[in-house]
C-alpha cells in the first residue's frame, strides 16, 4: 500500500519516464532496490526519522543512497561508468519526480552528487569504512540558505535546517 500511495504522487508523465529509464537500465533495478532499502535502515539506524527532514541526517542519506546505488549495482554489472550514470539518472529522476522547495532540491543533487564522488575517491575501501567516513562528514554539514552557496562547497554534505536536539 505505501508503494501505491507514494506512485500517487507522481503525476503520470513522471511514471512513464521511469518506465523508460527502467527498461533502459534493467540490470541495476535490483541492485538499486536492495541499495535503497539498505540506506534507509542505515541512515534509522543512526539519525531515526530524522532523516527525512532537510538537516544533516539527510545530507548523509543522500549521499550514502548513491554511493550504495553505485556500490550495489557493480555487484551485478561490471562497468563503474555506467553505474555512476544510472545513480546519477535514477536519483535525477527521483528528485524531479516529486515535489520539493528549489532549495531542498539543489541540496538534494548536491548531496546526491558527494554521495558519488565519495564511491570514486572511495571505491576500493569497506562500505561501513565509507559509511563512518559520511557519518563524520554529517558532522561537518554545512547549513545553507541560498543554491549559490553550492558552488563553493563541492565536496562537503550540505543542508539545510539546523539538526534537531532531542
Amino acid at each position: 500500500m505505501k508503494l501505491v500511495k507514494t506512485l500517487g504522487r507522481v503525476g503520470i508523465d513522471k511514471l512513464w519516464a521511469l518506465l523508460i529509464l527502467v527498461l533502459k537500465n534493467i540490470p541495476f533495478v535490483v541492485p538499486t532496490i536492495l541499495a535503497t532499502k539498505r540506506c534507509v535502515g542505515i541512515s534509522t539506524q543512526y539519525y531515526g526519522r530524522r532523516h527525512y527532514q532537510n538537516g544533516p541526517a539527510n545530507a548523509f542519506r543522500h549521499a550514502l543512497w548513491n554511493y550504495l546505488i553505485v556500490k550495489s549495482s557493480l555487484n551485478w554489472w561490471k562497468n563503474e561508468n555506467w553505474a555512476l550514470r544510472w545513480s546519477q539518472q535514477i536519483t535525477d529522476w527521483h528528485e524531479e519526480a516529486f515535489q520539493n522547495i528549489p532549495l531542498a532540491k539543489a541540496m538534494d543533487y548536491h548531496n546526491n552528487e558527494v554521495g558519488r564522488s565519495v564511491f570514486i575517491k572511495h571505491r576500493n575501501d569497506e562500505p561501513e569504512d565509507v559509511i563512518q567516513l559520511l557519518r563524520k562528514m554529517t558532522e561537518a554539514s554545512i547549513p545553507i540558505s541560498s543554491e549559490s552557496e553550492l558552488l563553493k562547497l563541492k565536496h562537503r554534505l550540505v543542508h539545510i535546517t539546523e539538526p534537531y536536539e532531542g
